[in-house]
């Protein structure tokens, strides 16, 4: 569900799983996550956005499970516990696999192209990593502040996406779990778990990570494992 924020949408923001306890009769967009993450650990749910009886069976299910109190609330402790259990049984090939033929962004002197086909936004993110894209790391670089000598992994796929309009405030590795919409998407996808966050656009890989191997590029045409990640995009992209 996207925020609207100074009459702007921001496909991605949302009330993170964890920044409130979760109980029966709740409604909300966390809501959906926690149904979804419950979805992805193995115990189906409906994910409709209201905390009913059987949402509550569900969490009860996941806490016995993981020697957790079974009370149906789910503190920041259970939505923990949550993201690790989703993360450690999601393996997904790391690239969309539904990006129109034609559509893949270049390489070129170490500065990424978009396709000319690509969406306003999905050009603008990619134009917004280019600006970032061989800046030092810095460990918590682009959380206080989008402007910043270097940028940490998320702070790194924050600036990317705000440049396209489409997160508001940066968000850490932990609150990219629960970005947007779950999956991989058509344009751009993201990889979080508590330890790191990456993503690809429009084909490319853009991870920190790369830096070692790049020359100090966070962009590159190689690959990686997704295992342990959770998988998110941007609402609609």
């Amino acid at each position: 569900m996207a925020e609207v924020v100074g009459g702007h949408s921001y496909p991605g923001d949302s009330v993170h799983m964890g920044d409130r306890i979760l109980k029966p009769g709740m409604r909300g967009h966390d809501v959906r996550v926690l149904q979804d993450y419950l979805t992805k650990a193995g115990i189906p749910t409906t994910v409709d956005g209201s905390f009913g009886l059987t949402t509550k069976r569900h969490v009860v299910k996941f806490q016995r499970s993981h020697r957790l109190r079974p009370n149906g609330i789910v503190t920041w402790t259970v939505s923990q516990a949550l993201r690790a259990a989703v993360a450690s049984a999601t393996s997904t090939p790391a690239a969309p696999t539904t990006l129109p033929a034609g559509s893949k962004a270049r390489l070129v002197n170490g500065q990424a192209v978009a396709p000319a086909n690509a969406p306003a936004a999905v050009k603008a993110a990619i134009a917004a990593a280019n600006q970032i894209a061989t800046r030092p790391y810095v460990y918590g670089g682009g959380h206080g502040s989008f402007t910043s000598s270097g940028y940490d992994c998320s702070g790194s796929v924050s600036f990317a996406l705000h440049g396209g309009g489409l997160l508001r405030s940066p968000e850490d590795s932990s609150e990219l779990e629960s970005y947007g919409s779950s999956g991989p998407g058509k344009w751009i996808t993201i990889y979080a778990n508590a330890g790191h966050a990456w993503m690809i656009i429009a084909g490319l890989r853009y991870d920190t990570a790369a830096q070692s191997s790049t020359g100090g590029n966070r962009w590159t045409t190689a690959g990686r494992s997704s295992s342990g990640y959770v998988v998110r995009h941007p609402t609609g992209y």
